[in-house]
């Protein structure tokens, strides 16, 4: 169950606007959001296709204005994906750990976005297939702050 703020009207400045290739999930966000993390761990690759390069947003913040079709796939006990049942659309990762944010995949958002990418995490476990920026931090697990 989403937090119930998600699906009230916010008058605040919107600081980002977003949603899915299809149109069927649509949102915006009124809060400030963090700059982009790659999360290069196995099951953010598999859910991607490539890599998780994700914002992140106070659940709060973040107003549905469509969402008639997001999904919700439950990988463990505390950790969920979000994507468009409709089109297929990565949209959102959440653990319940971290239960007030949600990571949101910067290519999901409106464009222009303003933030830029900052630290690699998981680069160990990058795609072979994949060389990573030699000038982004990169960490072999997942010490980020919220």
């Amino acid at each position: 169950m989403l937090c119930h703020a998600l699906f009230m009207s916010s008058e605040e400045n919107v600081t980002a606007t977003g949603g899915c290739i299809c149109g069927s999930v649509r949102y915006r966000i009124t809060g400030p959001l963090r700059n982009v993390i790659n999360c290069h761990c196995e099951p953010c690759r598999r859910f991607t296709g490539h890599h998780m390069a994700a914002t992140a947003a106070l659940v709060k913040d973040i107003f549905f204005e469509k969402e008639e079709t997001l999904a919700w796939y439950q990988r463990t006990p505390t950790v969920r994906y979000g994507f468009c049942s409709q089109c297929g659309s990565s949209l959102f990762w959440s653990d319940a750990t971290r239960e007030d944010w949600f990571a949101v995949p910067a290519g999901c958002l409106d464009q222009p976005t303003g933030l830029v990418t900052e630290l690699n995490i998981y680069a160990d476990e990058a795609g072979d297939y994949h060389n990573l920026d030699p000038a982004i931090t990169q960490e072999s697990g997942d010490e980020t702050i919220w």
